[in-house]
């Protein structure tokens, strides 16, 4: 009789522990779930790995970023032709490996990869944080390090800094006197017409750093996010 008594209990005990784990197992696949979307498809944060954008941001500096990835997930938006509000100037995360799959659904693995990993893994990236110089129409021209943009629908053209609003500056490298105009970094760039969903981006250091000079214009839809707010160092926190 006290042997089935306690067998009875013994099972309801096992019972609820059960019950009690299965709730714990939801909770973290749910609290997973939200942490990836929110990270993948609203806002996230980056850790820029290099000097390439020198002086305005530093190697080892950490962002919060906008994520555009959303917008591929929404059907019939036309988020190519202004939906995303991107100015000349802004600090924007581009994805330069393209016919990888959507947006959408790389940004998603990676946060799952960074999460089951604790951060310290996440698939192969081809993101660069550069700066928006030329937006969809604008004619794009080099001289001597010395960019000029022709916004579309102006007659003339101005340089970077007079046709944006943000506040940066740039390195520009000493070159020898017999360096030739011809190589990709010498600082010299034939006019080009950007299309009606495409970028111009640079760094801030113009040395010989990878950027539109070498890639060519970026489509839109290869842009990752967009900087929003400088967390680290604490005395550096503000806006990019």
């Amino acid at each position: 009789m006290w042997r089935n008594k306690g067998n009875r209990y013994f099972y309801s005990g096992q019972k609820n522990r059960q019950h009690r784990k299965r709730w714990i197992l939801l909770g973290v696949a749910a609290f997973a779930v939200l942490y990836i979307s929110f990270s993948s498809l609203a806002f996230s944060a980056v850790v820029l790995e290099s000097d390439t954008m020198m002086p305005n941001l530093r190697a080892g500096e950490r962002f919060i970023l906008s994520s555009y990835a959303v917008y591929s997930l929404v059907p019939g938006l036309d988020w190519e032709r202004g939906s995303i509000p991107l100015r000349r100037g802004d600090v924007v995360l581009a994805d330069v490996c393209r016919g990888e799959g959507s947006g959408a659904f790389r940004q998603v693995l990676r946060g799952a990869m960074r999460f089951l990993t604790f951060q310290r893994f996440s698939p192969a990236d081809y993101q660069f944080m550069r700066r928006v110089i030329g937006l969809p129409g604008d004619e794009i021209s080099m001289e001597n390090y010395v960019v000029r943009v022709r916004v579309r629908g102006s007659a003339f053209s101005l340089t970077e800094f007079e046709v944006t609003e943000r506040d940066y500056t740039t390195n520009v490298p000493q070159l020898p006197p017999l360096w030739d105009s011809s190589l990709p970094f010498s600082g010299n760039m034939d006019a080009i017409v950007l299309g009606d969903a495409e970028v111009f981006l640079l760094s801030d250091d113009r040395s010989s750093t990878n950027d539109s000079r070498t890639w060519g214009p970026v489509p839109i839809r290869d842009i990752r996010g967009k900087a929003l707010f400088r967390y680290w160092p604490l005395t550096r926190l503000g806006r990019p």
